[in-house]
């Protein structure tokens, strides 16, 4: 009987191309994503909830306070995670930035409803990360910071995670009404949900 091989392929890397391509599609659907957040008047988790809760507070554009409170992470990101992907993050963080403040003015949303509404947020946003996370890249904050701590405390990324996420979402309460938090954290949910199924690198190989 010929012997079968069974290794795992050899995960190819994608070209300056694709990783270009990569980071603009991911952007422009997260940006799309915040557009429509911000119209339902809705949160989110991580910084980009944390920008747009500064932008309802503030009355300043979300692009703008992203971009600001992801400085800090970039030091982060750079031990923690290698130049390329501080660099490609970065990138991704200003193209996010921009995007959502030219978007407002490519479409305007007559209607939307709420519930769809939020689910389409969530779904929208995960694909954008899945684009960035396949390129080596992500929208920074939080995670970078929680993959530190991680390293130097041993305390689970995770838990820094849903820690900041449940703060936020605290302080929220104080700034939207309760049905606009209870659907924000339905679009946080299909986000999470979207990356957890198809984020499997034992089912894709390509990186």
């Amino acid at each position: 009987m010929a012997n079968v091989d069974t290794t795992a392929p050899t995960p190819r890397r994608h070209g300056i191309i694709a990783d270009i391509q990569g980071l603009v599609f991911g952007t422009a659907m997260a940006a799309t994503a915040v557009t429509i957040l911000t119209h339902l008047g809705l949160v989110t988790g991580q910084t980009a909830g944390l920008a747009v809760l500064l932008s309802y507070v503030t009355g300043y554009s979300f692009g703008p306070i992203f971009f600001l409170v992801n400085l800090p992470f970039y030091w982060l990101g750079l031990r923690r995670m290698g130049l390329a992907f501080t660099l490609k993050t970065f990138a991704a963080v200003g193209l996010l930035s921009v995007f959502s403040m030219l978007i407002p003015d490519w479409f305007s949303i007559a209607h939307l409803a709420p519930v769809p509404g939020a689910i389409l947020f969530g779904m929208m946003t995960g694909a954008g990360l899945l684009a960035l996370f396949r390129h080596g890249a992500s929208l920074g904050g939080v995670g970078i910071l929680a993959l530190y701590l991680q390293d130097a405390t041993g305390f689970r990324a995770g838990y820094t995670q849903l820690l900041f996420d449940a703060v936020l979402f605290t302080v929220a309460y104080f700034v939207i009404d309760t049905p606009a938090l209870a659907l924000s954290v339905l679009g946080a949910v299909v986000v999470n949900l979207t990356i957890a199924i198809n984020h499997r690198r034992d089912w894709y190989v390509a990186t």
